[in-house]
């Protein structure tokens, strides 16, 4: 019997505080609805470890380990090598979410570059892929471009990863997988104002692509404007499916085994439920 489809979450935020009051419910509703794993993020050192505990209490959970370019300027010296011994831990299974934000600047760009730098060397040095948090300023910006050219500087391909909660252009997929990264479509995919991200969901190749909640925050239809959690990645890959003309397990299956290659996650076994 093949194995069963693998849907994962594969970014989340569920250690925060906002699911301080319920965080067992929140699993225990992921896992009624499918979700078999689920990739809680780190933003800063103190979330990293949180995120790490969380995926130690939890056999269907595991952790990334990085700075936010929004805590960039808080990061502490030699951040980048309590980076590399927390992915000596078994739950750890990336470096990030690491990356420039020019939308928000809460810190300075040069202070996001240096660190963004830090973290991908760090990352090759324990040999695990990135999570990327890339947006541009609201009116267009360096951001993304940026971005590449410093994932290219710092040989980045050699561990490769994913472009978070991905919402640019075709033009931007594209430099995205020409450097071996994957995309992983949020929620924004569903609503009805999402730009060129349906085209990008239905074009992009199929072993190249994950799906996430990034919760807390951005819940798809029907659930926007709602605070989102790891169950709602299921309405994501159904719209990604229905976009791209695919039954819903074939979807499932295959970002299921991309997430599976791109963090070293287990592969279910075969019949299990």
């Amino acid at each position: 019997m093949a194995p069963r489809p693998m849907l994962v979450d594969t970014h989340c935020h569920i250690d925060g505080d906002l699911f301080e009051a319920d965080r067992a419910l929140v699993l225990a509703r992921a896992r009624a609805a499918g979700v078999a794993a689920m990739v809680n993020v780190g933003c800063d050192l103190p979330s990293s470890r949180r995120s790490l505990a969380l995926a130690h209490a939890h056999d269907d959970v595991w952790a990334t380990v990085g700075i936010h370019p929004h805590e960039a300027k808080d990061a502490p010296p030699g951040f980048d090598e309590e980076l590399v011994t927390l992915c000596r831990d078994p739950r750890c299974v990336a470096v990030g979410e690491c990356g420039l934000d020019y939308h928000y600047d809460h810190s300075p760009r040069a202070v996001q570059r240096e660190v963004f730098a830090r973290q991908i060397a760090a990352a090759r040095r324990a040999k695990k892929p990135l999570v990327l948090h890339v947006r541009n300023a609201a009116q267009d910006g360096p951001a993304f471009v940026e971005s590449v050219d410093i994932l290219r500087a710092e040989q980045a391909r050699d561990v490769g990863g994913v472009f978070h909660c991905f919402t640019g252009s075709a033009e931007e997929a594209k430099a995205a997988l020409d450097l071996g990264f994957l995309l992983s479509f949020p929620g924004v995919v569903t609503f009805k104002n999402n730009g060129q991200l349906s085209d990008v969901a239905r074009l992009c190749p199929a072993d190249r692509f994950v799906v996430e909640t990034d919760a807390p925050y951005m819940a798809p239809v029907p659930h926007r404007g709602k605070r989102n959690e790891p169950a709602f990645v299921a309405h994501t890959a159904a719209f990604v499916a229905q976009v791209r003309g695919e039954a819903l397990d074939d979807l499932v299956r295959v970002t299921g085994e991309n997430a599976r290659r791109l963090f070293g996650l287990p592969s279910p076994s075969a019949g299990e439920t």
